[in-house]
Protein backbone atom coordinates (compact mmCIF):
# COMPACT_ATOMS: atom_id res chain seq x y z
CA UNK A 1 0.00 0.00 0.00
CA UNK A 2 0.91 3.11 -0.43
CA UNK A 3 0.05 6.14 1.57
CA UNK A 4 -0.29 9.79 -0.30
CA UNK A 5 -0.02 12.74 2.14
CA UNK A 6 0.67 16.24 2.03
CA UNK A 7 4.63 15.65 2.31
CA UNK A 8 3.78 12.99 -0.28
CA UNK A 9 2.08 15.17 -2.24
CA UNK A 10 5.46 16.43 -4.00
CA UNK A 11 5.66 13.43 -5.84
CA UNK A 12 1.67 13.92 -6.99
CA UNK A 13 1.40 17.50 -6.76
CA UNK A 14 0.87 17.99 -10.65
CA UNK A 15 -1.93 14.88 -9.94
CA UNK A 16 -3.86 15.42 -6.92
CA UNK A 17 -2.12 18.33 -4.85
CA UNK A 18 -3.28 18.23 -1.19
CA UNK A 19 -3.30 22.10 -0.83
CA UNK A 20 -6.13 24.31 1.23
CA UNK A 21 -8.79 24.36 -0.74
CA UNK A 22 -8.52 28.29 -0.73
CA UNK A 23 -4.95 27.79 -2.69
CA UNK A 24 -6.39 25.18 -5.41
CA UNK A 25 -8.88 22.66 -5.97
CA UNK A 26 -8.17 19.34 -4.11
CA UNK A 27 -8.97 15.60 -4.77
CA UNK A 28 -10.73 15.11 -2.02
CA UNK A 29 -12.13 18.67 -2.69
CA UNK A 30 -13.33 17.46 -6.46
CA UNK A 31 -14.96 14.28 -5.11
CA UNK A 32 -16.53 15.72 -1.56
CA UNK A 33 -19.86 15.66 -3.38
CA UNK A 34 -22.37 13.23 -3.90
CA UNK A 35 -24.16 14.14 -1.26
CA UNK A 36 -21.78 15.70 1.81
CA UNK A 37 -22.50 18.57 -0.23
CA UNK A 38 -25.63 19.92 0.70
CA UNK A 39 -25.39 23.39 -1.02
CA UNK A 40 -25.50 21.86 -4.68
CA UNK A 41 -28.26 19.75 -5.83
CA UNK A 42 -27.62 16.17 -6.63
CA UNK A 43 -29.02 15.07 -9.95
CA UNK A 44 -29.21 11.25 -11.11
CA UNK A 45 -30.21 9.70 -14.71
CA UNK A 46 -30.65 6.18 -15.56
CA UNK A 47 -32.63 3.60 -17.42
CA UNK A 48 -34.25 2.06 -14.57
CA UNK A 49 -35.13 3.07 -11.03
CA UNK A 50 -36.22 0.92 -8.10
CA UNK A 51 -37.02 2.33 -4.36
CA UNK A 52 -37.64 0.09 -1.67
CA UNK A 53 -38.04 2.20 0.83
CA UNK A 54 -38.89 -0.23 3.73
CA UNK A 55 -35.18 -1.00 3.24
CA UNK A 56 -34.21 2.69 2.67
CA UNK A 57 -32.70 1.80 -0.64
CA UNK A 58 -32.97 3.40 -4.14
CA UNK A 59 -31.40 1.30 -7.25
CA UNK A 60 -30.83 2.63 -10.40
CA UNK A 61 -29.63 0.63 -13.25
CA UNK A 62 -28.32 1.27 -16.76
CA UNK A 63 -26.34 3.55 -18.01
CA UNK A 64 -25.96 6.06 -14.82
CA UNK A 65 -25.29 9.45 -14.65
CA UNK A 66 -24.65 11.60 -10.98
CA UNK A 67 -23.81 14.79 -11.19
CA UNK A 68 -23.08 17.34 -8.37
CA UNK A 69 -21.64 20.61 -8.95
CA UNK A 70 -18.46 19.73 -11.11
CA UNK A 71 -18.12 16.17 -10.04
CA UNK A 72 -19.97 13.45 -12.38
CA UNK A 73 -19.87 9.81 -11.72
CA UNK A 74 -20.51 7.50 -14.71
CA UNK A 75 -22.07 3.80 -13.83
CA UNK A 76 -23.95 0.76 -15.06
CA UNK A 77 -25.33 0.43 -11.59
CA UNK A 78 -26.37 2.74 -8.38
CA UNK A 79 -27.09 1.70 -5.37
CA UNK A 80 -28.00 4.15 -2.54
CA UNK A 81 -29.06 3.77 0.92
CA UNK A 82 -30.45 6.73 3.01
CA UNK A 83 -31.88 7.82 6.36
CA UNK A 84 -35.61 9.01 6.03
CA UNK A 85 -38.50 8.38 3.63
CA UNK A 86 -39.41 8.63 -0.21
CA UNK A 87 -42.41 8.35 -0.27
CA UNK A 88 -45.30 11.21 0.18
CA UNK A 89 -45.83 14.38 -1.41
CA UNK A 90 -42.63 16.14 0.31
CA UNK A 91 -38.86 13.58 0.32
CA UNK A 92 -37.29 14.20 3.11
CA UNK A 93 -33.97 12.20 3.27
CA UNK A 94 -30.43 11.85 3.54
CA UNK A 95 -27.87 9.59 1.16
CA UNK A 96 -25.82 7.41 3.72
CA UNK A 97 -23.74 5.57 1.36
CA UNK A 98 -23.38 4.93 -2.16
CA UNK A 99 -22.36 1.93 -4.34
CA UNK A 100 -21.65 1.70 -7.45
CA UNK A 101 -20.35 -1.23 -9.84
CA UNK A 102 -19.94 -1.91 -13.39
CA UNK A 103 -17.15 0.63 -14.53
CA UNK A 104 -17.21 3.32 -12.76
CA UNK A 105 -15.93 6.63 -13.56
CA UNK A 106 -15.77 9.52 -11.35
CA UNK A 107 -14.57 13.17 -12.81
CA UNK A 108 -14.39 16.78 -11.30
CA UNK A 109 -12.89 19.41 -13.93
CA UNK A 110 -9.70 18.02 -15.04
CA UNK A 111 -9.35 15.14 -12.17
CA UNK A 112 -10.84 11.98 -12.78
CA UNK A 113 -10.19 7.70 -11.27
CA UNK A 114 -12.03 5.08 -13.11
CA UNK A 115 -12.35 1.55 -11.03
CA UNK A 116 -14.95 -1.34 -11.47
CA UNK A 117 -16.28 -0.41 -7.69
CA UNK A 118 -17.25 2.48 -5.70
CA UNK A 119 -18.42 2.80 -2.03
CA UNK A 120 -19.14 6.33 -0.81
CA UNK A 121 -19.70 6.58 3.16
CA UNK A 122 -21.35 9.84 3.41
CA UNK A 123 -21.26 9.73 7.20
CA UNK A 124 -17.59 9.07 7.50
CA UNK A 125 -17.16 11.24 4.18
CA UNK A 126 -15.08 8.04 3.36
CA UNK A 127 -14.87 7.02 -0.92
CA UNK A 128 -13.01 3.36 -1.60
CA UNK A 129 -12.44 2.71 -5.50
CA UNK A 130 -11.67 -0.65 -6.23
CA UNK A 131 -11.07 -3.17 -9.20
CA UNK A 132 -8.52 -4.95 -11.31
CA UNK A 133 -6.82 -1.78 -12.33
CA UNK A 134 -7.93 2.17 -10.78
CA UNK A 135 -6.76 4.38 -12.72
CA UNK A 136 -6.11 8.51 -10.99
CA UNK A 137 -5.51 10.89 -13.99
CA UNK A 138 -5.26 15.11 -13.81
CA UNK A 139 -4.41 16.02 -17.80
CA UNK A 140 -1.31 14.34 -18.46
CA UNK A 141 -0.44 12.22 -15.00
CA UNK A 142 -1.31 9.25 -13.96
CA UNK A 143 -1.56 6.96 -10.68
CA UNK A 144 -2.45 3.22 -11.35
CA UNK A 145 -3.60 0.73 -8.15
CA UNK A 146 -6.24 -1.88 -6.97
CA UNK A 147 -7.56 0.28 -4.10
CA UNK A 148 -7.82 3.74 -3.68
CA UNK A 149 -9.41 4.98 -0.18
CA UNK A 150 -9.91 8.75 0.27
CA UNK A 151 -10.71 10.38 3.85
CA UNK A 152 -12.43 13.53 2.51
CA UNK A 153 -12.05 14.89 6.04
CA UNK A 154 -8.62 14.99 6.35
CA UNK A 155 -7.84 15.01 2.73
CA UNK A 156 -5.42 11.57 2.66
CA UNK A 157 -5.21 9.13 0.17
CA UNK A 158 -4.11 5.64 0.21
CA UNK A 159 -3.83 3.37 -2.97
CA UNK A 160 -2.52 -0.24 -3.01
CA UNK A 161 -0.82 -2.12 -5.43
CA UNK A 162 -2.64 -5.20 -7.18
CA UNK A 163 -1.75 -8.76 -5.35
CA UNK A 164 0.75 -9.28 -8.23
CA UNK A 165 2.08 -6.09 -8.89
CA UNK A 166 3.30 -2.16 -7.88
CA UNK A 167 1.51 0.44 -7.60
CA UNK A 168 2.85 3.16 -10.54
CA UNK A 169 3.07 7.11 -10.81
CA UNK A 170 3.50 9.01 -14.46
CA UNK A 171 4.10 12.28 -13.68
CA UNK A 172 4.63 15.12 -16.58
CA UNK A 173 6.74 17.73 -15.18
CA UNK A 174 5.56 21.42 -16.02
CA UNK A 175 8.07 22.68 -18.49
CA UNK A 176 6.01 26.17 -19.34
CA UNK A 177 8.55 27.61 -16.31
CA UNK A 178 11.89 26.39 -17.92
CA UNK A 179 10.55 27.49 -21.15
CA UNK A 180 9.73 31.22 -19.62
CA UNK A 181 12.88 30.92 -17.61
CA UNK A 182 15.19 30.61 -20.60
CA UNK A 183 13.81 34.14 -22.38
CA UNK A 184 14.32 36.28 -20.03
Amino acid sequence: MIRILPIAGILLAAAFALVPPAAAQTFSDSFAGFGSNDREPIQIEAKELNVQDKDHTALFVGDVVVRQGDATLKTQRLKIYYAGSAAGQAVQSRISCMEASGTVLISSKDQAVTGDHASFDMNREVLVLSGKEVVLSQGPNVVVGSQLTVNLKTGTVDLEAPRKGRVKVLITPNNLRDKNAGTN
